[in-house]
């Protein structure tokens, strides 16, 4: 058997990535205190919101205001998401110390997701980063539809290798590999995690897995038996998958600091305090929570 990582680390992209599709307006204040809650949790990384055009994405209107108005707790880090360099000098002059870019290794997606092709999203990304490097301001890279994608059906590990690669050599300190559409299973993860690791180090490679399927904790389970030891999640399986009907996108952190604890991983992160949180978006959103952990923790409290 693999020797699993001491430790994990997760940064939760609930604020952004589940909260950017919520069919009703979620105040600021709401979204602040959401935040920090996470970083009173222990989370380390907390994707906070992204400097998109507000036409696209009305949900990160407030990006601005969210950014300049967070309670930093020292040692938390607070990404963003910015597309290209309108969002880069956006987010840089509201305080930004971290962002992050938005590719994809399927060309298909590519185009319907950021209107280009792969080659000129790359080009695109590189203004990005060489800006980010003048301003000492971390960049990470996200790649979509690593293993599957709705246009295109399966995704050759070579091609999510390449994308990979050209992120690692431009000076993204991390690639965030995105299980999109949530159809990875195990096997046709470390697939393409092998394939990446012949163009990028283990320990710049992280997992953002959608549990569409009910695959994203098994999937996670197998990226550590190859080395990855950084997860995207969301509190409360929050952000929905859009390609698929009413079904789970993120894996909820609940449920994968939950299985971590498990296994003896160390995460920094408070269990019941996430929880609380989890609970907390949730009844603000009207619905259940999406954690099985946390909604099984919660009832043996009750």
């Amino acid at each position: 058997m693999s020797k699993l990582p001491a430790k994990v680390r997760i940064v939760d992209v609930g604020p952004r990535d589940g909260l950017q599709n919520e069919k009703s307006e979620v105040p600021t204040a709401i979204k602040l205190e959401l935040i920090e809650r996470l970083a009173d949790a222990g989370l380390p990384a907390i994707e906070a919101t992204a400097f998109v055009s507000p036409k696209w994405i009305p949900q990160m209107a407030d990006h601005i205001e969210v950014l300049e108005r967070i309670r930093r707790k020292s040692g938390v880090s607070y990404p963003v998401l910015t597309p290209n360099l309108k969002g880069f000098e956006s987010a840089k002059a509201a305080g930004a110390t971290e962002v992050a870019v938005f590719g994809a290794a399927s060309e298909a997606f590519s185009k319907k997701n950021i209107n280009c092709s792969i080659a000129e999203s790359i080009d695109r990304f590189r203004l990005v980063v060489d800006a980010a490097k003048q301003s000492d301001i971390k960049v990470r890279g996200y790649i979509s539809c690593v293993v599957a994608c709705p246009y295109e059906g399966d995704i050759k590990p070579e091609k999510v290798a390449e994308v990979a690669g050209a992120l690692f050599d431009m000076g993204c300190y991390e690639i965030s590999l995105g299980d999109t559409i949530g159809a990875a299973t195990p096997g046709k993860t470390q697939a393409m995690i092998q394939a990446c690791l012949k163009r990028v180090p283990v320990e710049k490679l992280a997992g953002h897995y959608h549990d569409t399927y009910g695959q994203a904790l098994a999937n996670i389970y197998a990226s550590m038996e190859l080395g990855v030891a950084t997860y995207d999640s969301s509190v409360s399986g929050l952000g929905g998958c859009p390609y698929a009907k009413g079904a789970s996108g993120n894996v909820a952190t609940e449920d994968v600091v939950y299985m971590l604890q498990g296994l003896g991983i160390e995460t920094g992160i408070d269990l019941d305090r996430l929880v609380e949180t989890g609970a907390w978006i949730s009844a603000y959103l009207k619905r259940e929570p999406g954690s099985k952990a946390g909604r099984a923790i919660a009832a043996k409290k009750s």
